[in-house]
């Protein structure tokens, strides 16, 4: 899952980035409001954290110019202790939820995680495909209880997979949903951690549809 920081305080940007990273997704990160509405506008993100007080173009305008052009990815905005009149301005603009500062790392992490589970249709932070279960709050995988040992991008593959169960995921998405903008993107790995995963789940869960990706799907 991919996710885009929109904060110009470098300090809060880089603890940001590493809290999320640490957590399994794949981290942009913008400085200012052009940077972040330009990203948001033309890459493909999970979520989005925006704070509000943004030089260049504020987090408003930047989160109304999203929603004018139909750009539906869930947007948590961070506001000040006392702007609660952001809060609502937010709300109204298109926000999802939003944070005041200062707050707690483990919370930001466990919004993103329901704003990410609640735009796939996904009520609980365990994602479930027969045997298979995908614990969104740690970042681990079981298989009847047993835990996987996968790597970052392995991971990245399979919860991509697991919040689009039974959709047809088409490779160019799932590269550009586990890699940040700046990474040196292969599709060909996509192929070897496909493979690896394939090693390590219940046989025929992940299918290959032909020309056009993958797909995992629920046991019938």
């Amino acid at each position: 899952m991919r996710i885009l920081i929109v904060e110009d305080e470098p300090t809060l940007s880089a603890q940001l980035a590493a809290a999320i990273t640490a957590a399994d997704y794949a981290v942009d990160v913008a400085s200012n409001g052009l940077d972040g509405h330009f990203m948001g506008d033309t890459e493909p993100y999970d979520a989005v954290i925006l704070d509000l007080g943004l030089p260049q173009m504020d987090g408003i305008t930047v989160l109304r110019k999203w929603r004018a052009t139909d750009r539906r990815m869930p947007v948590l905005i961070l506001t000040a202790r006392d702007g609660w009149h952001e809060k609502v301005a937010g709300i109204d603009a298109g926000a999802d939820d939003y944070l005041t500062k200062p707050f707690h790392m483990e919370e930001l992490l466990a919004r993103l995680r329901a704003l990410i589970r609640r735009a796939g249709g996904h009520a609980s932070a365990e994602l479930v495909c027969g045997l298979l279960t995908l614990d969104t709050r740690n970042s681990r995988a079981t298989v009847a209880g047993q835990v996987l040992t996968l790597t970052s991008h392995e991971y990245r593959v399979l919860a991509y997979l697991m919040h689009h169960r039974d959709e047809v995921v088409s490779r160019s998405a799932l590269v550009e949903h586990i890699y940040a903008q700046d990474f040196d993107r292969d599709s060909n790995t996509v192929e070897v951690f496909i493979a690896r995963l394939r090693k390590k789940l219940p046989a025929g869960l992940i299918d290959t549809v032909r020309g056009l990706g993958y797909r995992l799907s629920s046991p019938k």
